[in-house]
């Protein structure tokens, strides 16, 4: 090929919608140093069979047939939350992936699309920033610590003594953490109660499942127990060098003995043991409570910037539990039964994104 052959190809990308993930999906996943676990395919299976909601992908090919990018989006339709076209919704991440110019083009072709379908929001949940004309919103932050090659390493040198003060605690209330996809239901015992008292409404169980059935031994379950009663329970994911904590909580009552310092030092243990290099410790709010609990470990901040394109042109922005408006609904469900927001919980939750 001469120079400047490539350049023209790239001007010649053709750009197209398609109602699924193209068949070399996972070809492209494979090269693109910026894919994350939210890209691997068995999300749309996921999105559809749990969510209910309309799966798209935008597709820039060469003149050759080659994807050179993609960018999967979520319609999330609600009379009560809005009307929002997300990758992904859920997670934290899942922009477009592939070449600049494609990853460009379809960043474009997405706000277009917003446009035509009428959506109160676009939101491009990257985790590296990309030259793009549109909006970013860093609202949001992703703390990430690099893990050596012996966990002793990271308990004696990375963890300050008030850290490590903390996970004693558990250990010594002889609190133990057990790992498997047979976790799924302790696990969701804690996240739905936990959720409750935070107001907010709970994913379903059955996602949880689907989740194991669907990724496998790329999900990991894990739950703190104080004799037979599950205490702290996390769900994260493992992709390539890096294993993100993507969901995680700890009951109340027991918050004294701290499970949830023995939940995430275990998670850490086992990073290290199967030769992982980052743990991903999920997005918070900057200053937050979460924020302040997950830089305690010795982790480094990094922005999210997420794009968003609003076509009407009005400030808009995915629900957002710690704004005002909510204050009121919070306040009524966590004084719920549990049974109930479980009940209820996962038909609201479902619909934001």
């Amino acid at each position: 090929m001469e120079a400047g052959d490539g350049t023209k190809a790239q001007e010649m990308l053709e750009v197209m919608r398609v109602d699924a993930l193209p068949p070399d999906w996972s070809e492209l996943v494979e090269r693109s140093p910026e894919a994350t676990f939210c890209h691997l395919d068995g999300w749309q299976r996921i999105m559809e069979a749990e969510f209910g909601h309309g799966f798209m992908t935008l597709c820039a090919r060469r003149p050759d047939g080659v994807l050179e990018a993609g960018l999967p989006l979520v319609h999330v339709r609600s009379r009560l939350f809005g009307n929002y076209l997300v990758s992904m919704p859920f997670l934290n991440y899942g922009g477009p992936i592939g070449g600049a110019e494609g990853c460009r083009r379809l960043v474009d072709a997405a706000a277009a699309l917003a446009g035509e379908l009428g959506v109160d929001l676009l939101e491009l949940r990257m985790r590296e920033e990309i030259e793009q004309p549109h909006p970013v919103n860093a609202r949001k932050v992703t703390v990430l610590l690099d893990l050596p090659d012996d966990p002793e390493v990271l308990w004696k040198d990375g963890l300050k003594a008030k850290v490590r003060s903390q996970v004693r605690r558990p250990m010594k209330a002889g609190m133990e953490t057990r790992f498997g996809h047979d976790q799924v239901d302790a696990f969701y015992e804690v996240f739905s109660t936990h959720m409750r008292d935070l107001g907010t409404p709970v994913l379903p169980r059955s996602l949880f499942h689907r989740l194991a059935e669907v990724f496998g031994d790329t999900v990991w379950f894990a739950v703190v127990y104080s004799g037979d009663t599950p205490v702290a329970g996390g769900c994260g994911f493992r992709f390539r060098d890096e294993f993100e904590l993507t969901w995680a909580s700890s009951l109340r009552a027991f918050s004294r003995e701290a499970p949830n310092m023995l939940l995430y030092w275990s998670l850490m243990e086992r990073a290290i043991q199967e030769g992982l290099k980052v743990f991903n410790f999920g997005r918070c709010t900057p200053g937050g409570g979460t924020h302040r609990f997950k830089s305690q470990w010795g982790g480094e901040d990094h922005p999210l910037p997420w794009i968003q394109v609003a076509p009407g042109g009005e400030r808009a922005a995915t629900p957002n539990p710690d704004e005002g408006r909510y204050a009121l609904a919070i306040r009524v469900w966590s004084r719920l039964p549990v049974g109930a927001t479980r009940v209820i919980g996962p038909w609201l939750a479902r619909r934001i994104p």
